[in-house]
């Protein structure tokens, strides 16, 4: 039955891979309870499952994990209500847990040139590759997982836009500063000579490249960023998704409305686009904070 529901979120709702991973992997675990407790996985009452959750929170497993494992469950179940193999469904009486407000880790402006400017002195890996994606991956608010898979066949040909495709396969279209443009340009004929040895198209494989001329790979992505991270001396917790948030964040911080920002990062839900105004706010509180401090002195 799990695996019919995996293979409907695959081929109808168009999950990606890692997301029907996450889901095998938290029905798993909630499927060996089943098991281990003598409960009928398909008939399961809403306070086994509530058993469930509350045994994973007794591991001190974090809150959005635990709410991963219920959101999992309850679409599993969901499914079996859809398809009438079941006429109620267990969680339907059951909320999240609670979670702690968590701030997105985030460069400010003068931070995040710092960052982009240090393939040009670093020194290491792949100078003009690097800019360009954290210029890209920047400018754009790309997910990790967008910046993989954009080509150049997604890129306008006056590199100032491309369309790409998010979560759930919803596409939006992105633009690129005139730094970013720039960098892209600069990076591309040393793109054109790892292709050309990979005896891959030109017009139509990955924007950004290994130094055999293959796709960069979202591990690969990962470890370039933290590369520069540790050499940065920002003593703050940079990764790829670190400049995602510094994006969002800026356009709010300069007045950007919080829809638009929604549209330009492709969340579904306007809620999650909200949290960047407590961001903002949090900025704001440290700067009276300093403020008051100074008064303070001069007194």
């Amino acid at each position: 039955m799990l695996q019919d529901y995996l293979t409907y979120l695959r081929a109808v709702k168009g999950a990606s891979e890692r997301t029907i991973e996450a889901y095998n992997n938290d029905l798993s675990r909630y499927e060996n309870y089943c098991n281990n407790h003598a409960i009928e996985l398909n008939n399961a009452s809403s306070f086994q499952v509530q058993s469930f959750i509350a045994d994973l929170s007794a591991e001190s497993m974090a809150a959005s994990s635990v709410n991963r494992h219920l959101s999992s469950i309850r679409g599993f179940y969901r499914w079996m209500n859809r398809f009438k193999l079941r006429e109620d469904n267990p969680c339907s009486s059951l909320r999240n847990i609670r979670m702690p407000v968590k701030l997105p880790s985030v460069l400010w402006e003068n931070e995040m040139a710092d960052f982009a400017a240090l393939p040009d002195t670093a020194g290491i890996l792949w100078p003009l590759r690097d800019k360009a994606l954290i210029m890209a991956m920047y400018s754009a608010g790309l997910r990790i997982s967008e910046v993989v898979s954009l080509s150049m066949a997604d890129i306008s040909p006056s590199l100032e836009e491309a369309k790409i495709t998010g979560k759930g396969g919803k596409q939006r279209y992105v633009f690129f500063s005139d730094d970013t443009k720039e960098a892209i340009i600069d990076y591309l004929p040393q793109r054109s000579a790892r292709l050309k040895m990979s005896g891959t198209d030109e017009k139509k494989g990955a924007l950004f490249v290994n130094r055999k001329g293959k796709p960069i790979s979202i591990p690969g992505v990962r470890w370039i960023i933290s590369s520069y991270a540790k050499r940065s001396g920002l003593g703050k917790n940079i990764h790829p998704h670190a400049l995602r948030h510094s994006f969002a964040t800026h356009l709010v911080n300069s007045g950007c409305d919080v829809r638009m920002v929604q549209e330009m990062l492709g969340h579904s839900s306007i809620s999650t686009t909200q949290r960047y105004t407590h961001v903002n706010l949090d900025k704001l509180k440290k700067v009276f904070a300093k403020a008051g401090r100074n008064n303070g002195r001069k007194n």
